[in-house]
């Protein structure tokens, strides 16, 4: 429904009232016209005469024009917008012209109406301007409109990639089906082992259904580990990761979106680790100075093992991540990842009080 607002910004006929409507609104404004000319008019017939010949003016000069831009809709659909809309108050203004001009000869010539050629020319001038300007005013508002529409649907669309993001981030079945395949091979061979790891998984599994939420630092620490032990009985020695932690007193205050740090590990896994043979090595660095924590997640590539640089920038896009971190701690948060011919650098960058201040 959405997508049909958008193909042009002045909506249809249809769309904006029913026909009926539209008359109802018509005549309305009609006699509202004719009460605010009644010092011109000396008895109730020539209210009533001037009364019907705008409501004949103004449905002439309305409804054939709405009609006439749906139909050229398709036209005006590949057109400049500023260009439809100077040929739409042209229309309009031509509209109105002649259904005034044909009303009033047919006044004049029932002899309800006394021709002066000056006072005519004035009539259709300012019913003219009267009328381009009218639409230039509806048309202004259609464009706003419109604009908003595009707004919503690039927020919608957005919205509707963050969701889905964070569904696979919650349970991503790559990961899903990887795990669960470990756990079968691991049930037969070495039951206890199987146990073990059948905790990481429901740890991780809990926290990622809690959804998004503010969590300790050390709760994000333990997630990871979780998800780097599960992984690691599928990689075997593919993978290590280097933790550089503050001290663990310091680190209690800490606090971080849930599975922000999790989420990234998983990326890097899925488009680094699993595409080499090679050990790849992920170093998590960890400082909180100034005010500000800073993570740092810096990953060498393998040399033996070719990697399109253009494409790991696509993937490796932490667009969601970081606003769910700006919703936090506000719009100085911040996740940037640089990726070069030999390595991967994923910064989070967020402002954090210090408690004990």
């Amino acid at each position: 429904m959405l997508a049909e607002h958008l193909e042009f910004f002045v909506p249809k006929v249809t769309e904006m009232m029913t026909l009926w409507q539209w008359l109802q609104y018509i005549l309305a404004w009609a006699l509202f016209v004719t009460i605010v000319g009644r010092h011109e008019l000396a008895t109730g017939p020539q209210f009533l005469v001037a009364y019907l010949a705008k409501c004949i003016q103004y449905i002439l000069a309305i409804i054939p024009t709405l009609y006439l831009v749906d139909y050229l809709r398709p036209i005006f659909k590949r057109i400049n917008p500023i260009r439809v809309s100077l040929y739409i108050v042209l229309m309009f203004m031509l509209a109105s012209t002649l259904s005034m001009l044909l009303v009033i000869l047919v006044l004049i010539n029932v002899g309800w109406l006394a021709y002066e050629r000056q006072a005519l020319g004035l009539q259709l001038l300012f019913n003219m301007i009267f009328a381009g300007g009218f639409t230039l005013v509806f048309l202004l508002y259609f464009m706003r409109r419109h604009r908003e529409l595009i707004a919503l649907k690039q927020s919608f669309e957005y919205k509707l990639s963050a969701q889905n993001d964070l569904i696979k981030a919650r349970l991503s079945p790559h990961f899903f089906f990887n795990t669960i395949n470990s756990l079968l091979s691991l049930i037969e061979s070495n039951p206890p082992y199987a146990a073990r790891l059948l905790e990481h998984v429901s740890a991780l599994f809990r926290a990622s259904f809690n959804g998004v939420r503010e969590i300790s630092f050390e709760e994000e620490v333990a997630l990871c580990k979780h998800y780097v032990t599960i992984e690691s009985y599928r990689l075997a020695d593919k993978l290590v990761v280097n933790w550089q932690l503050p001290d663990d007193e310091v680190m209690g205050d800490m606090v971080i979106t849930a599975l922000t740090l999790q989420s990234i590990i998983e990326k890097i896994l899925i488009n680094v680790v699993e595409m080499t043979t090679e050990t790849i090595y992920i170093d998590i660095a960890v400082v909180w100075q100034d005010h500000r924590v800073t993570i740092t997640v810096s990953v060498p590539l393998p040399s033996k093992t070719l990697m399109i640089v253009h494409d790991l920038r696509q993937h490796v896009n932490f667009r969601m991540q970081a606003e769910r971190l700006q919703l936090y701690f506000g719009p100085s948060s911040s996740i940037k990842s640089t990726v070069t011919n030999t390595q991967i650098v994923t910064i989070i960058d967020y402002p954090l009080q210090d408690a004990g201040l």
